[in-house]
């Protein structure tokens, strides 16, 4: 775990802010544990690591709070998650987690949760962070999106010598990915780079997608394709296979810089130099409890804490000097700060 001074990105994961001793910067007072809650937790898709890495960090955290958890994945569709909305209902539970889609997508079964009066948390649900989110979600939880996608954008351009050239990749089913995949673009033209080109391409199918994309941007744009940028990891799992296979050493051009969300995988490339350079992420398993501290101010009518996290600029160099692990996961003491407030 490293430690870190929350509020602030800290750069280079454990080379500057990260080396002082700081306490959790979040919430320190609140309601007790509400007891006996069952709660479900609606995952965009599973295959996600970020995704994953705060449904680990939910059923961590109701296991310390004494709550039962039921995660149903969306599978990464539409229909997958519009299908768990309705399983949700069915269950009758005390809360609902929203785990990595916007919610205007579900607007419809959102209004019904809402006129069941059953308390909404969300990660990554939409672009407005904090308390009182839209589609009558008590609070989302995140980072502050603007701020990753911009430190994404700054590291490819001093990177590049102030001169990239620049993929930038995002999904347009999503507000929040239209909206950091523009601050990226901005922040690169404004720093003098070039954008070569924006792709629109869904989350759910990078599997089948990103290496013809790979290919073809390749073949478009050869040597001043200098870095990949995405909103999110999950679009470089799937291609270093066609760099690969274009003879491209893994920390060749282009690099790839991720804005969010630090998953295992893209720790596992930046540790070892295999085609991902940076993730600019977020403490995924603090986000977790995060939303379960949430959700207990929720059911029990009080109001939302209001703590937005902060992330961590993730580099090769950085995880050097780290250890093993493969999470971004913050040693400020925030489980022992989050049980003591549910006296637990």
């Amino acid at each position: 775990m490293t430690t870190l001074l929350a509020g602030t990105v800290i750069a280079g994961f454990g080379l500057t802010a990260a080396s002082a001793q700081m306490a959790f910067d979040g919430p320190t007072s609140g309601p007790k544990a509400a007891e006996g809650k069952t709660i479900v937790v609606l995952a965009a898709d599973l295959k996600n690591g970020g995704i994953l890495g705060v449904t680990t960090g939910v059923e961590e955290a109701a296991g310390k709070i004494g709550w039962t958890v039921r995660v149903l994945d969306g599978a990464g569709s539409v229909q997958g998650r519009t299908a768990a909305f309705g399983q949700a209902m069915a269950l009758q539970p005390d809360g609902i987690i929203i785990n990595g889609f916007d919610a205007v997508e579900q607007q419809a079964a959102l209004e019904q949760v809402a006129a069941a009066k059953i308390p909404m948390v969300s990660w990554h649900s939409g672009p407005k962070i904090g308390c009182d989110a839209p589609g009558g979600i008590f609070a989302n939880v995140s980072t502050d999106a603007m701020t990753v996608s911009e430190e994404a954008a700054k590291w490819a351009v001093n990177d590049a010598g102030g001169k990239p050239g620049a993929v930038i990749f995002t999904d347009s089913t999503y507000q929040i990915a239209i909206d950091k995949a523009d601050r990226i673009k901005e922040t690169i033209e404004k720093m003098g780079g070039t954008v070569l080109e924006y792709v629109d391409t869904p989350i759910a199918d990078t599997s089948n997608r990103m290496g013809p994309l790979t290919t073809s941007l390749l073949q478009k744009y050869g040597d001043s394709w200098t870095h990949a940028l995405a909103i999110n990891d999950i679009y470089f799992d799937f291609m270093g296979p066609a760099l690969a296979a274009a003879g491209i050493p893994g920390d060749g051009s282009p690099k790839a810089v991720a804005a969010g969300d630090g998953s295992e995988s893209a720790f596992q490339r930046i540790r070892t130099g295999e085609y991902q350079a940076i993730t600019v992420a977020e403490p995924l398993n603090l986000q977790g409890w995060q939303l379960v501290d949430e959700l207990n101010r929720a059911v029990q009518g009080e109001t939302c804490s209001g703590y937005i996290t902060a992330p961590a600029v993730v580099t090769k160099e950085g995880l050097a000097k780290m250890g093993d692990s493969n999470q971004f996961d913050p040693d400020n003491g925030y489980r022992e700060a989050y049980a003591a407030i549910w006296g637990k």
